[in-house]
């Protein structure tokens, strides 16, 4: 961390929407610290996609480049570190550090993202962003045409199945206990031949995360390629609630159309505050970010 900078703002979490926002605050020069534990939510996944020039290309990969670049801009500073408490001050925000550390700015920009909470199934955490995945717009087209099963019941899978029907003619809901589809529902899957399997899933066979086998509490087996699960999430920092920060009912962070949540000079971006979770959307958060709190503190100065 370069020294004798006291930062403007701080910038929680150092992956695609923070670098982002801290680049646009870098080019303005104004003064960031980024505090970031390296702990991306996407770390097990082996590619991105969906994200112009980027495409293909690691998660992690993209995360270094882009951390070199932003870390050019002289007025930008980098702490490995975890952010475990946040307070108000008299001018703006004090964060304070699992290593002890404190510090102040006038204006903070959450971007922690959010915590997955995997089902208690053996081999699912193995499997996560690699053969089981969340998303058909991320992931979708690289598991087209394969044996495909969807972890879920309910609105849930029917809405799953509805955007990766055109990908594959082989699908299966997985609903792991009594099917809940009102008959509508059920003769749309009828339509799409899609089945429904009810046995509770307690399994999954894989190698290295690459999955082969789905095993049923009634001890019969069904074999698949790639499973969508949606799976539940908290807010991967309470931070944000312990400041104030209102959520929405979805559990992510309740922002406005200029990235602003309801506590005055709290920002948040990426994942902890989109139903959109992609590299690309957490990207365009944090540089709308980036541009609004610059434009803030702009604002107060001139």
């Amino acid at each position: 961390m370069k020294d004798n900078i006291d930062p403007e703002v701080i910038i929680i979490g150092g992956s695609y929407a923070g670098l982002s926002a801290a680049m646009a605050l870098g080019r303005s020069l104004r003064n960031v610290l980024i505090i970031d534990s390296g702990l991306p939510c996407n770390r097990q996944t082996p590619h991105s996609h969906n994200f112009l020039t980027q495409d293909g290309e690691k998660p992690a990969e993209i995360a270094r480049k882009a951390k070199a670049q932003v870390l050019a801009y002289p007025t930008v500073m980098w702490l490995d570190d975890s952010a475990i408490k946040g307070e108000k001050t008299q001018h703006g925000f004090r964060i304070t550090t699992a290593s002890g550390q404190s510090f102040t700015s006038k204006k903070l920009i959450v971007a922690t993202g959010i915590k997955d909470l995997l089902p208690d199934i053996k081999g699912f955490a193995e499997c996560w962003s690699i053969s089981v995945v969340h998303c058909p717009y991320c992931h979708g087209y690289e598991i087209r045409n394969q044996k495909t099963a969807i972890l879920a019941n309910g609105e849930k899978a029917l809405h799953l199945a509805s955007l990766v029907n055109n990908l594959t003619d082989d699908l299966t809901i997985l609903t792991s206990g009594k099917a809940d589809f009102i008959p509508e529902q059920q003769a749309k899957l009828e339509k799409h031949n899609i089945k429904v399997l009810e046995s509770e899933v307690v399994e999954l066979e894989h190698d290295h995360g690459v999955l082969k086998n789905v095993f049923f509490k009634d001890g019969s087996k069904a074999s698949f390629d790639a499973i969508y699960a949606p799976v539940p999430f908290e807010q991967h920092s309470d931070i944000p609630a312990s400041l104030g920060c209102e959520l929405t009912e979805h559990n992510h962070i309740q922002i406005d159309h200029l990235q602003r949540t309801s506590v005055a000079g709290v920002y948040a971006c990426g994942d902890n505050s989109s139903g959109m979770r992609s590299v690309a959307n957490a990207v365009s958060s944090g540089n709308l970010t980036g541009g609004m709190v610059n434009k803030e503190l702009t604002e107060e100065e001139f």
